[in-house]
């Protein structure tokens, strides 16, 4: 993976479960028409396109950091109660053990204990979102798990021991929801709560990198903090991107309001 451009972190909104590839009902028919535009945009935004994805969901959480290490993952459709054929989706993107390999490197030079699965495959917070944003799923892919205790800190480490990554061509995505409070989406009462988190995230990245660290390691001072994320495993692959992005500037480079609540992308790097 040498000379290789260096390629930016993202955190980006996954949407609800297969939403971008059915008749969306839970709300006007184009509610996430705006995310799906955004993310088909993706790839023609990066330096060039990556040599391999590294993808952190708000859908897994082991005790270690586990990578996938299948050279050809399958999917999982952890989603419940959407049309038949949402669960026969396909994006039969490679795995890489040689990246798993590598990132198991890169954390264990930091002390951090791993471990490798072959039998995982990818959640819909991988294939649903990179099947818009890379639709020919010709791009090896290798998800990483978050830690069970979802300490903030923790994720901002595991980020900054994968930062070597970048600069081998490889795109990090932290893949959950700036928002995710069921009860807010489904009553539509979420929308002032996710207004307050949101601008603080958009504030928090304009901080000098140091400080913007330290903001999202203590998040639940933020405005509305536990009104938007009651349990955080959607906001925590923001931690890994964030801690990936070293010394570079960051930007809010999506935002839009899907069921009445706010929910924002964020890119670090060129």
């Amino acid at each position: 993976m040498a000379h290789a451009k260096k390629q930016p972190t993202l955190y980006l909104p996954h949407g609800g479960g297969p939403c971008f590839f059915m008749d969306w009902t839970m709300g006007p028919r184009d509610t996430w028409t705006k995310t799906a535009d955004w993310l088909k945009s993706i790839d023609a935004s990066l330096p060039e396109r990556p040599k391999a994805l590294l993808v952190v969901s708000a859908h897994w959480e082991t005790d270690v950091p586990t990578v996938t290490t299948s050279g050809a993952p399958k999917l999982l459709y952890d989603y419940y109660g959407f049309p038949p054929h949402t669960y026969e989706l396909t994006w039969p993107a490679p795995g890489s053990p040689e990246l798993a390999s590598r990132v198991r490197a890169l954390l264990d030079a930091r002390g951090i204990a791993t471990k490798g699965d072959d039998a995982r495959g990818f959640d819909h917070g991988v294939f649903v979102p990179l099947k818009v944003a890379f639709p020919d799923a010709n791009i090896p892919t290798v998800q990483l798990s978050l830690q069970r205790r979802l300490d903030p800190a923790e994720h901002v480490a595991m980020g900054r021991a994968l930062a070597p990554l970048r600069d081998e061509g490889v795109l990090i995505v932290g893949s959950g929801m700036s928002y995710h409070n069921m009860r807010g989406f489904m009553t539509g009462r979420g929308h002032e709560d996710s207004l307050r988190f949101d601008a603080w995230l958009a504030d928090t990245m304009t901080k000098p990198p140091k400080e913007r660290e330290q903001s999202l390691i203590d998040w639940q001072r933020a405005p509305s903090a536990r009104e938007s994320h009651p349990r955080e495993e959607h906001l925590i692959p923001l931690m890994v991107a964030a801690g990936a992005a070293g010394d570079d500037p960051a930007s809010r480079v999506f935002h839009d309001e899907p069921m009445n609540t706010a929910v924002s992308a964020f890119r670090f790097g060129a």
